[in-house]
């Protein structure tokens, strides 16, 4: 699967077309490629990701095409449009147990099938014997690790990141940005994440950044 941005804008509803926040730019994200946007706080990363979703805030207004494979997105309601998100927070449902928030994400199927979708993603992320945990219960870096597998579990097309590291601390920054590159890559498909730190970016990852004037140029 692949992710193409064709003539992607974003601008505040009623602001002159010839000052948008971002003006329009068209990249493509290959299958297990992360693609990093930088830029300050303002400059509209997070508006630009949101609209990819399908659920920009009706003060911004966002143009152009979001193409996974070849099939343009837009006006597609944001649950039908299979884009997987992660967040600075992980929004695990604290009412569930680990593996219930896992098996959440899993499409229907046999139960057998989802139970060993779950268990298998659990040893994945080296949290074998946790499905019955509580969240809350769990440390930073391993709810981040249910968080992840549970978006890949939806059987996204793409997958946005904005800035799902940040609030984690230096040392496990490290280990759950390998996590994520490393499954990302593995499952083969494309992703796009915003942050602000260079050191959250992929080994030999492309980055786009965002100028003052709104334009997108590669660094």
């Amino acid at each position: 699967m692949t992710l193409v941005l064709r003539d992607a804008a974003v601008n505040l509803r009623g602001m002159p077309l010839t000052r948008p926040l971002i003006r329009p730019f068209s990249v493509s994200v290959q299958p297990g490629e992360i693609l990093t946007i930088m830029g300050p706080s303002g400059s509209g990363k997070s508006a630009l990701l949101s609209w990819i979703g399908g659920d920009l805030p009706g003060a911004m207004q966002g143009a152009g095409e979001v193409l996974l494979n070849g099939v343009n997105v837009i006006g597609v309601p944001p649950e039908r449009r299979r884009i997987g998100r992660l967040f600075q927070d992980d929004y695990l449902f604290p009412h569930m147990t680990v593996g219930e928030n896992l098996l959440f994400a899993i499409p229907a199927a046999r139960r057998e099938v989802r139970l060993e979708m779950m268990q298998q993603a659990l040893a994945d992320a080296g949290l074998d014997g946790y499905a019955d945990r509580a969240p809350q219960t769990l440390s930073g870096g391993q709810r981040a690790r249910v968080a992840l597998m549970r978006t890949l579990l939806s059987g996204p097309a793409a997958v946005l990141l904005d800035e799902p590291f940040s609030r984690l601390d230096q040392d496990l920054r490290s280990t759950i940005r390998s996590f994520t590159s490393d499954h990302i890559r593995d499952r083969q498909v494309p992703a796009i994440l915003v942050t602000h730190d260079r050191a959250d970016v992929p080994p030999g990852g492309r980055v786009l950044a965002i100028s003052a004037q709104g334009d997108m140029h590669h660094v």
